[in-house]
């Protein structure tokens, strides 16, 4: 299917991103059948479960009503006294029918799709309150073709297969001319009751092959392009371009801190050329002496520039200075290797700088 617009196919699976947000806004994979058919079930299942008691119910309302309709008076207190005993009769028998087809609805929206709230899905949306809009939408639209064919589809199987349980109980009903009252009575009541089981199990089916085209048609509805892909991991992660203007202005940053640092420091270290390492050590404590600025090319240039700007002392080694470049960051201790060779640089830099003072690392 090729994207309005961009003229690429949607080929990728749809991401975790694009699958949340869809969510949110309440566009979820939802089968009415599956909640059709638990709320036939159950009401099914609670019928039969109850029928002893529904069929009494209804027995003793209606001798009620029948035996008492010529001794009563019709008055406010009647009409009270009849309708209070409605209500009960409604609430003990029916309201627990209704309650559980209720739950079962909740239970079945949320065995598919789980707990959804969205926000959006309550929203009105004023352009589909349009008349013809709508009207265009339903009589032209893909999807609301490819419903109305699903929905005649699921009438005929239906239809064909009531017609054919229904000419089944019609073909037995012939023998019950010699069955009594009661008999005749029985056998409806079962007839129908199988006629209910039969059914709920043929639109269970249906129920279940609506369920997974509806998995299906929301997977491929969600599929993206490859543009969309990678839009959406600039989003995620960063627009590269912007990512790295980022980390050379800390780079940059990072630099001119450590250019403040190499008037403190106590000797340079070079290679000569190309490699420049800023070397501070304190007297005072027991650390090793630490990297306070290091560089490249023209980095070290500039690091020497400085240097000789405030006159700190340059000591040219190659091989210590290309070690001391590849192994510390700025900010550094240096490795303990190098203990004996930079206490010896630093005790010649403090001899010519302090006379004969001895230096010790």
């Amino acid at each position: 299917m090729a994207e309005q617009g961009s003229g690429q196919e949607k080929t990728e699976q749809a991401s975790g991103k694009r699958v949340e947000e869809t969510r949110k806004k309440g566009n979820v994979a939802r089968s009415m059948e599956v909640n059709s058919f638990a709320i036939f079930s159950t009401g099914t299942i609670l019928v039969y479960l109850m029928r002893d008691k529904i069929g009494n119910g209804v027995k003793e309302l209606t001798v009620y009503l029948l035996s008492s309709a010529t001794t009563f008076d019709v008055s406010m207190e009647t009409i009270q006294m009849l309708s209070s005993k409605g209500v009960w009769w409604f609430f003990s028998l029916v309201a627990p029918i209704l309650f559980g087809l209720m739950l079962v609805s909740l239970v079945a929206g949320y065995g598919q799709v789980g707990f959804v709230f969205s926000g959006d899905a309550l929203r009105p949306k004023f352009d589909k309150m349009n008349l013809f809009k709508g009207l265009k939408r339903i009589l032209f639209s893909t999807g609301s073709s490819i419903e109305a064919l699903k929905s005649l589809f699921k009438l005929a199987l239906i239809s064909l297969f009531a017609y054919w349980m229904i000419s089944d109980a019609f073909t037995n009903s012939v023998e019950l001319t010699r069955y009594t009252i009661d008999e005749i009575l029985t056998y409806m009541v079962e007839t129908a009751f199988s006629f209910v089981w039969k059914m709920a199990i043929f639109y269970s089916v249906i129920a279940a092959a609506d369920f997974i085209y509806q998995k299906k048609k929301h997977s491929k509805d969600l599929m993206m392009t490859k543009q969309e892909v990678k839009e959406e991991a600039k989003e995620m992660d960063g627009d590269p371009l912007i990512k790295g203007k980022i980390r050379q202005k800390q780079l940059m940053m990072a630099r001119s801190r450590m250019m403040k640092d190499v008037p403190k420091a106590d000797v340079i270290i070079t290679n000569p050329t190309h490699v420049a390492i800023a070397l501070k050590y304190e007297l005072n404590t027991r650390q090793a002496p630490r990297v306070v600025a290091k560089g490249y090319d023209l980095v070290a240039q500039k690091i020497k520039a400085i240097a000789q700007e405030h006159n700190i002392p340059m000591h040219e080694n190659v091989e210590l200075a290309r070690a001391l470049y590849k192994q510390c960051e700025v900010g550094d201790q240096i490795p303990e290797v190098f203990f004996k060779t930079v206490a010896q640089i630093l005790a010649f830099v403090y001899q010519q700088k302090h006379g004969k003072r001895r230096y010790i690392v």
